[in-house]
């Protein structure tokens, strides 16, 4: 019988050790990761609570799955920080980046759309990562909004 319950309980470790290896595995982060991409060698202007700030973006999900990308659209999207208008992560991960600055968040479900998701593009639950640039704070900018047609 003790050997019996002895090999339930082995099978059991395995699994539980199996479940956490796999989510490790799959990208999900359970804390807000920033990773800074480039900063301009002077930041004149930096992101605060309260600031109207436009951010181009790109989000993923994490298999990859771009599901929404201002870059393509051409247009950043402005908003005040920290004000609630966005996902938390953005409130919390956007905080005294740099005109020109370049981050990549990772955000786990709890400060991006929960356990809910936003069907059908973003699965309840789901770790969402964004590339994200710095455009302008208060209407003061690099100009990089209107810098793509300028080639043409």
């Amino acid at each position: 019988m003790a050997n019996s319950a002895m090999k339930g309980y082995s099978l059991l470790i395995l699994l539980i050790t199996a479940t956490i290896v796999s989510a490790k595995k799959s990208g999900d982060v359970t804390e807000l990761q920033i990773g800074v991409k480039h900063k301009p060698a002077s930041c004149e202007i930096q992101a605060h609570k309260g600031d109207r700030i436009k951010v181009h973006y790109r989000g993923k999900l994490t298999d990859g799955t771009v599901f929404d990308s201002s870059f393509e659209r051409g247009d950043p999207i402005e908003f005040e920080l920290g004000s609630g208008q966005v996902i938390k992560g953005w409130d919390q991960g956007l905080l005294g980046m740099c005109v020109g600055e370049k981050r990549k968040l990772k955000i786990p479900a709890k400060m991006g759309y929960g356990e809910q998701g936003s069907p059908p593009t973003i699965p309840g639950g789901a770790t969402l990562i964004f590339d994200t640039e710095l455009v302008a704070v208060n209407g003061k900018g690099t100009g990089a909004e209107e810098s793509d047609n300028s080639e043409l």
